[in-house]
């Protein structure tokens, strides 16, 4: 199927809803609710028989770490919220409490559904020669080999805690896994209660002897209980469960802090120990045992959840085996483009060219890091700025820029200390660089450094010349690999000037006068956005052919998502991707009947964020306006984060956009969602049992290369899956 076949497919009938329900606040649909259905949909992907049998284990974690998450960040701020007796209300027009409730009970589902794929794949897994061995099945060779690992690897680590007057109930850490025991001293029967973390520097799971083309697995907590004379000698144990604790894990930050730095690092200390918000408790504890960990931890019964199989499945990312590539995606190399190696690996050569679109993990991340590289080493090179969001432990982008500083370049840093779950690693490489004699800045302690830029003055005869990338993903090296996200660079001179301001702005708290190109929020992003759906809508209302296209992480803006409605109301054909939240309700009668919401769930997290408007002419069109963006439709991007939003110019990048990019996703069946009217997510109902392969635009993105980035080996057009351009 190609994008105009689905673009020319009839859209669904509309519904008709109360008026109540298109005028009042259930025109939204609930955020917390949307992201949970988004992870039903990983959840899915894990039952996915087209899907290799160990990706499906991969997503059962991906799942439960997920969630994980979303416990210790947006249910805790909203549990905060009801505390306090908070009376916001939701977009959709819920309290706190009330949303609680519903997360709640979907929560308790959905974990349901986890441990029944769990025990599917399992029984799969076992066919396959990778088997989860119990206790009870070990064999003798099995318990030497295990006496053996537990003295030389695990019992050196392990800290037993008695429960007694003398040893008060210690501190569980965030997604801190213990067992709790109930024991007797065999000499007079005495009880001892007891906890025992299971320590999470080691492996979760255990191997074992096996045959050749085997695996075999114990879970550690199994080694434990095995053991645990050795650790409680003259004890033995009379009746065990095992816990798990999340935490609040949300930094809070004082707004009059003089050392960010010195601030977060206290912070990250805190979060540890956050109030736990969730118990997740084998079912059929002691009941005393049980009283007493809820006790100690201030949990009631609204936070215990009772499980009936294994704690902590994300741990099962440990069970996909690197060796076991019959049970893998095929393996897959990332693209150099062919523009680049025309110009024999130079970069700026082949920008100078003209614009160069980079569709990432398909064409390789290592152009990012090696234009910073040859930045660094380039003699012609005076300046480097760039910005950090995520970066990995040993970032090659913060090498390259220690290596430009330390070459007497002018090098600017902006870290963004705020990147949830990356605080430690941002706080580490700005110490690595402030070593090195960069510029380190940390931009807002009251908005998030997003915007992904980078900007490399050089020396070109009497002229400097800013070559510019702008992002949508991170500058991070390893989620690049999985990661789907746009890199675009240019040597644009407008482009380079609102590089510049825009790093102004984020070291010297001065907003920029003008912008040439780009928007940025909070300055004007939001505005612009507006301003652009509205005038599409204009174009509908004077009969001329008006469409939008869009692809982002989540829809909730509300004011956004009423400009949408309000241009489905004009006429204008509206297809959009949103992989997880969307607040928007599509296909309504009078609000949002000419709007299709899709999400792809596959082997790439899609990340990348494109607006393609239509400018009176339809889409596609050498007429249309096309964006690239670090921003999702959402409150905290466009009103409490810096993000860009980039109009892309260049004839080649925009029809790379919308040709290939943007009408792969479209096109997509094998991997593709839709959203209806009442909140549910379906199989796109474009795809058929008609015997065809369904349509993957994953695959179509490794097959085919970017049309930006094709040399004089790609000269002849590459077969193009929209409509013809007019």
């Amino acid at each position: 199927m190609s994008s105009a076949d689905f673009l020319a497919a009839p859209r669904p009938p509309p519904v008709t809803l109360p008026e109540d329900e298109t005028g009042g606040p259930r025109r939204f649909f609930n955020r917390e609710l949307s992201w949970l259905r988004f992870n039903w949909r990983v959840i899915e992907e894990a039952m996915n028989p087209r899907v290799p049998l160990l990706e499906r284990v991969r997503f059962l974690s991906i799942s439960a770490t997920n969630l994980d998450e979303f416990y210790t960040v947006r249910v805790a701020g909203l549990r905060e919220l009801a505390r306090r007796g908070g009376a916001s209300l939701s977009e959709d027009g819920r309290t706190p409490a009330e949303q609680l409730l519903l997360i709640t009970a979907e929560v308790r589902r959905l974990m349901a559904r986890q441990l029944q794929v769990w025990r599917g794949l399992r029984r799969a897994m076992e066919a396959a020669g990778i088997a989860l061995v119990a206790r009870s099945r070990l064999t003798r060779r099995d318990e030497r080999h295990l006496a053996a690992h537990f003295l030389a690897r695990v019992f050196p680590v392990l800290s037993p805690l008695a429960l007694d007057p003398a040893h008060p109930f210690p501190f569980i850490p965030n997604a801190g896994f213990c067992l709790g025991l109930e024991l007797e001293r065999t000499s007079d029967r005495r009880p001892l209660r007891a906890l025992l973390p299971v320590p999470q520097q080691i492996a979760r799971f255990v191997a074992l002897p096996a045959a050749a083309g085997e695996a075999r697995f114990l879970p550690l907590e199994e080694l434990l209980l095995l053991h645990l004379d050795q650790i409680f000698p003259g004890y033995r144990a009379h009746r065990h469960c095992a816990f798990r604790v999340l935490r609040d894990s949300d930094i809070e930050i004082e707004d009059e802090a003089e050392d960010l730095v010195a601030e977060f690092e206290v912070a990250l200390k805190r979060r540890r120990r956050g109030e736990a918000i969730s118990l997740k408790l084998t079912a059929g504890a002691p009941p005393a045992l049980r009283a007493l960990i809820m006790r100690e931890l201030h949990v009631g019964e609204g936070e215990v959840i009772e499980s009936r199989g294994m704690l902590g499945l994300a741990d099962t990312r440990e069970l996909v085996l690197e060796g076991r590539r019959d049970l893998l995606w095929p393996p897959f190399a990332p693209r150099v483009p062919e523009r680049v190696q025309d110009h024999d690996g130079d970069l700026f050569a082949a920008i100078r060219q003209k614009d160069m679109l980079l569709h990432h993990p398909y064409e390789t991340f290592e152009m990012v890091i090696r234009f910073l590289q040859q930045a660094a080493a380039d003699p012609g090179v005076v300046a480097i700025r760039q910005t950090l969001y995520r970066t990995s432990w040993d970032s090659p982008v913060v090498s390259a820029l220690c290596e430009a500083a330390e070459a007497g370049k002018s090098v600017t840093a902006l870290v963004e200390l705020k990147a949830r779950f990356d605080e430690a690693a941002n706080i580490r490489q700005s110490r690595r660089l402030e070593r090195a004699g960069a510029q380190v800045s940390y931009g807002f302690i009251d908005l998030k450094t997003h915007a992904k830029i980078s900007a490399v003055v050089r020396r070109e005869g009497e002229a400097l010349v800013t070559y510019s990338h702008f992002g949508t993903g991170n500058y991070h090296p390893i989620t690049a690999r999985i990661y789907t996200d746009l890199s675009l660079f240019t040597c644009d001179a407008a482009l380079g000037r609102d590089a510049t301001r825009v790093f102004n702005f984020l070291s010297g708290s001065a907003r920029p006068a003008e912008l040439e190109n780009l928007a940025i929020s909070p300055v004007g992003l939001r505005e612009r956005l507006l301003e652009l759906i509205g005038a599409e809508a204009r174009h509908a209302a004077a009969g001329r052919p008006a469409q939008i296209w869009a692809k982002m992480n989540a829809l909730i803006d509300p004011e956004v998502i009423d400009a949408l409605y309000a241009a489905s109301r004009a006429g204008v054909g509206i297809d959009l991707v949103v992989r997880g939240v969307c607040g928007l309700r599509p296909g309504v009668r009078g609000m949002s009947e000419t709007i299709r919401v899709k999400s792809v769930v596959g082997r790439f997290l899609e990340h990348s964020r494109i607006v393609c408007f239509g400018n009176g002419r339809g889409l596609p069109s050498k007429k249309a306006r096309v964006f690239i963006s670090s921003a999702d439709w959402m409150g905290r991007n466009l009103y409490r984060r810096v993000e860009t939003l980039v109009e892309c110019l260049n004839p080649t990048v925009k029809a790379q956009i919308m040709d290939q990019i943007m009408a792969a996703n479209l096109a997509d069946e094998a991997q593709s969602w839709v959203l209806g009217p009442d909140g549910s997510y379906g199989r796109d109902l474009s795809a058929r049992p008609d015997g065809r392969e369904l349509f993957n635009c994953h695959r179509f993105f490794m097959e085919n290369p970017s049309l930006s980035g094709r040399g004089r080996a790609g000269a002849a057009d590459a077969p193009r899956l929209a409509a013809s351009r007019d």
